[in-house]
């Protein structure tokens, strides 16, 4: 995987100059986008979040349950801690903590057989899932951990969503759900994605892990924008299809980095970074805000509205995307009973055009 070829190739190269440009980022954007009201309710929503034990996803969940969401915290640990946590910061009892490890394809599939035994129509998921690891450690399918979380989860997970009819495509503006993916601006400083080695594990310590984060997340916002461009064909919304950076946050990303490095960045993210809380306005506001349920392919940066980088923009990169990973995956389908991989791949198959009934 080659080096960084985006608008800002150093940034991410190392952890010193990721941190500054992430703390630059924060303190230089101009917020052009208001926050969604405390007024505006998503009574009787069902809302699926990824990630939600802590940080970002935690302040995401506590924010949609006060809102009057039924909030699904689809977590790998913290339960039922940071369940409870949830339903007394929010004051409501409509929050669930589901047991699902990221990492592992079949545990993705576990979840969603759950879901699909309950048949219960999710409004509104939140792709939030996100680690970074010290050093590439495989995940149980034998990929970059990195690679099966932020990339080949997410594309597991909507699939079977997708295919099992949980989240159902409409052109109805109440009925109209949204998937919303946590990605991030180090997208911008990844190389083309590699497709001739596509999936291959990566060895790589310290000083090069901010630069596979960067891959993963290219690879998440290019999926981004073909989903969109696949469930909305012809350009009429069905499934509203967002991304956004929320900026650097004072979470718990950092919780594998060596103890010399934490006595560092620790009190540097407490000081300058956001809070889980301010960092949760651009998810928010893509999954309350009534006009973000009218647009798809949208790509926010804190609170501004910014195109995603012209590689994750691309279309041809997008549809090759689609092909690999879904060639990846097939392999795995034959462990599932119910078959629902295959099924998504063949109402795929047309390439570009709209989903068929």
């Amino acid at each position: 995987m080659g080096k960084g070829t985006g608008n800002r190739p150093g940034d991410y190269n190392g952890i010193a100059s990721a941190v500054s440009a992430a703390v630059i980022d924060r303190l230089s954007q101009r917020e052009t986008i208001g926050p969604v009201p405390e007024s505006v309710r998503i009574d009787g929503s069902v809302c699926l979040i990824t990630g939600a034990n802590s940080g970002l996803g935690k302040a995401v969940a506590i924010d949609l349950a006060k809102r009057g969401g039924h909030v699904l915290m689809a977590c790998r640990s913290g339960h039922p801690e940071a369940g409870e946590e949830v339903r007394r910061a929010s004051g409501s009892d409509r929050v669930e903590m589901l047991r699902v490890d990221l990492a592992d394809l079949e545990s993705v599939h576990g979840l969603c057989d759950l879901l699909n035994r309950r048949r219960r129509r999710l409004d509104i998921t939140v792709l939030n899932a996100g680690l970074m690891p010290g050093s590439a450690r495989r995940s149980p399918q034998g990929y970059e951990l990195m690679f099966a979380v932020h990339f080949l989860a997410n594309r597991v997970l909507i699939d079977r969503l997708l295919d099992d009819g949980l989240i159902r495509p409409s052109a109805r503006r109440d009925e109209r759900p949204r998937i919303v993916i946590v990605a991030s601006e180090a997208h911008r400083s990844a190389g083309p994605i590699d497709f001739d080695d596509f999936g291959a594990f990566a060895d790589y310590g310290l000083k090069d892990g901010l630069r596979y984060y960067a891959a993963s997340k290219l690879r998440l916002c290019t999926y981004a924008h073909e989903l969109s461009r696949r469930l909305n064909p012809e350009g009429e919304v069905r499934v509203a299809v967002n991304s956004l950076c929320p900026g650097p946050v004072n979470s718990n990303i950092a919780r594998e980095a060596p103890p010399f490095l934490k006595i560092l960045l620790v009190p540097v993210m407490k000081l300058l970074f956001a809070s889980p809380e301010k960092a949760a306005k651009p998810v928010i506001y893509l999954c309350c805000a009534e006009e973000m349920g009218q647009r798809s392919g949208v790509y926010l940066h804190l609170m501004r509205e910014k195109a995603a980088s012209p590689l994750a923009r691309d279309k041809e990169a997008g549809v090759r995307l689609w092909r690999v990973s879904a060639a990846l995956l097939e392999k795995h389908a034959s462990a599932r009973s119910a078959g629902s991989g295959n099924a998504l791949m063949a109402r795929f198959s047309d390439g570009r055009g709209a989903l068929r009934p």
